[in-house]
């Protein structure tokens, strides 16, 4: 069950808001091996990878449409329905990111702007095994596609029959994806980022992961293949007072511990009493979840604390920077302005953070570990590259050139220096 911390002092703050520990010894070993591996050998060492990692022997890696086409029908209305209205909401959200352009006139005879270009090959990570993400699809495809993306791959694990679940075919068919194949954890990562024989390689990599999967995007980094954001096991804080529902407080702890055994819940509160509730809702709830075990597990790496205020339990939330934010608390729109690092968050007590996580619009692809402090969460500027454009005429240049001769000169750059004056000469010769 949680650690509960009582009053702690604000020196020892630091000290208890760390993440859990992983043993990542063997795991830069392991994944540069993949990576190498997939480099070198492509297709036969992703379809090694499907054996050895996924029990399924694999010839072809793409998936035909034929597959996609007995996909749909054996997803039932009710889910389809689901999965529409979470996409129109998606496109709602990302569609309302899309910016005009803007012309500045920094100068008279200066024009300066910016235009938005999609990317152009963007590979996204759906993951499968036991609990298939085809809300990752969603999330991630269709600000793709919104942005221009003209290549949208999507790598996913296949199950041990060679098949992939259904929903995630389904999803991925809706919302525009181009290619879809057969393969899954760090191996996907390395074939989207290098390419094989089958699989083109992408400029940029999207998605969730375990650490193999979190490691290998960090390393292909570094080969110039960007990436979303570093990332880890799925978070949550909640601060909450004595208005919150301590069953809804449960729930939304549970929700995000049933993720993984390494995934980690904190709730912050003024109210002793909230904290007894709380946990006494979390055991009842727990009996009935399929996924028990791991939520066990997880809140065994949790905590509740205990503060004197809600001002305190904000300056706690900024400390962590978590993935999700909670605000369980009646005056939740005095605190939102005092927020300084959170992946989303989620306001009132019938805000609950699986609205994100499907069908509310807004993005769950989010900054974890802290790395909200430094990284937003995926939106339509992630598929999207700014590119600055400048029109100068010769008036402009007679208003800033001598400026920039300037400047040139005194960084000893000469042919910088002349680029202008070689300009601002004719112009002058064409006045007389």
């Amino acid at each position: 069950m949680m650690k509960i911390i009582k009053h702690p002092d604000r020196n020892i703050w630091k000290s208890f808001l760390q993440r859990p520990l992983q043993d990542n010894s063997t795991l830069d070993i392991r994944v540069k091996q993949i990576l190498d591996n997939v480099k070198n050998k492509g297709d036969d060492a992703l379809r090694k990878y499907n054996l050895e990692f996924d029990k399924y022997i694999s010839q072809e890696l793409i998936v035909y449409n034929s597959e996609i086409q007995k996909a749909k029908n054996l997803v039932n209305k009710e889910l389809k329905k689901s999965i529409i209205v979470a996409k129109e909401n998606i496109e709602s959200f990302h569609i309302s990111q899309e910016e005009t352009r803007k012309v500045v006139e920094t100068t008279g005879g200066v024009l300066c702007w910016r235009e938005d270009r999609g990317i152009e090959k963007v590979g996204l990570y759906i993951p499968g095994g036991t609990a298939p993400l085809f809300s990752s699809v969603l999330m991630l495809a269709i600000p793709a596609k919104i942005a221009g993306c003209k290549e949208i791959i999507m790598c996913t694990p296949p199950g041990s029959d060679g098949k992939i679940n259904p929903a995630i075919l389904y999803a991925a068919s809706i919302c525009g994806v181009s290619k879809i194949f057969k393969a899954g954890g760090a191996q996907a990562i390395a074939a989207m980022a290098y390419g094989t024989e089958s699989i083109p390689a992408v400029y940029k990599i999207f998605g969730p992961g375990n650490q193999y999967v979190t490691r290998a995007k960090e390393l292909v980094q570094l080969d110039g293949v960007a990436i979303d954001m570093p990332a880890g096991p799925s978070e949550v804080l909640v601060i909450a007072d004595e208005t919150a529902r301590p069953e809804f407080v449960a729930a939304d702890l549970l929700s995000q511990a049933e993720h993984g055994s390494d995934s980690q819940v904190v709730l912050l509160t003024d109210s002793e009493k909230l904290i007894n509730d709380t946990l006494i809702a979390i055991e009842a709830q727990l009996k009935k979840l399929p996924r028990k075990n791991i939520a066990v597990n997880s809140l065994k790496n949790s905590f509740a604390v205990l503060l004197d205020n809600l001002n305190s339990c904000i300056e706690i939330s900024n400390i962590y920077a978590p993935e999700h934010l909670i605000l369980a608390v009646s005056a939740y729109k005095s605190l939102t302005r005092n927020i300084k690092s959170a992946g989303s968050v989620f306001l009132g007590n019938y805000s609950c953070e699986s609205a994100g996580d499907y069908a509310s619009g807004t993005n769950h692809t989010l900054p974890t570990n802290g790395y909200a402090k430094s990284y937003s969460g995926v939106s339509l500027d992630s598929f999207i590259k700014k590119i600055s454009f400048q029109e100068i005429s010769d008036e402009g240049l007679k208003n800033i050139g001598n400026y920039i001769e300037i400047m040139a000169e005194a960084e000893d750059l000469a042919a910088h220096k002349n680029a202008v004056s070689i300009r601002l000469k004719s112009i002058y010769e064409n006045e007389i």
